[in-house]
C-alpha cells in the first residue's frame, strides 16, 4: 500500500481500537486507550510512519540480537515501542494506560494491517 492511504487506514484502525475499548465489549480493558478526534488520529498516524521510516530500522538493528532469541516475536515489542513514541510526541489526545496495553494494539494493528495489505495486494 502506498504512503497517504496507509496513513488514512491506519488512522481509521486508530480510531475503531479506540472507540472499541471505550466500550464495555473491552471487559477490563475499558478506557485504556484514547484518541480525542478524528484530527489527532491523522496526526499519530503521520507520527506513527515517520517514526516507523527513522527510528525503527535503527532499534530493529540495535535488537537484532533478542530477536533472533526470540524469533521474531519482539518485533511486536518494538511495534509497542513505536506506538509509546507515537503517544509521547503527540500528546495527552491520544494515549495508552499501560505498556500492556500498548503491546495489544499493536498486535491488533498489525493484525489488521496484514489483512488489509493483502486484501489490497490483490487488486
Amino acid at each position: 500500500m502506498r504512503f497517504w492511504p496507509r496513513i488514512l487506514v491506519n488512522a481509521v484502525i486508530f480510531l475503531a481500537l479506540a472507540g472499541f475499548f471505550q466500550s464495555s465489549l473491552a471487559g477490563g480493558l475499558q478506557n485504556t486507550f484514547y484518541v480525542s478526534s478524528v484530527w489527532i488520529a491523522l496526526l499519530a498516524s503521520f507520527v506513527l510512519a515517520l517514526l516507523n521510516a527513522v527510528v525503527k530500522p535503527i532499534l530493529f538493528v540495535l535488537s537484532l540480537p533478542i530477536t533472533i532469541l526470540t524469533l521474531g516475536l519482539f518485533s511486536v515489542v518494538l511495534n509497542a515501542i513505536m506506538l509509546e513514541l507515537t503517544s509521547w510526541f503527540v500528546g495527552s489526545n491520544f494515549g495508552f494506560s499501560s505498556f500492556g496495553t500498548t503491546l495489544i494494539i499493536a498486535i491488533l494493528m498489525s493484525l489488521c494491517n496484514a489483512i488489509i495489505s493483502d486484501h489490497f495486494a490483490r487488486d
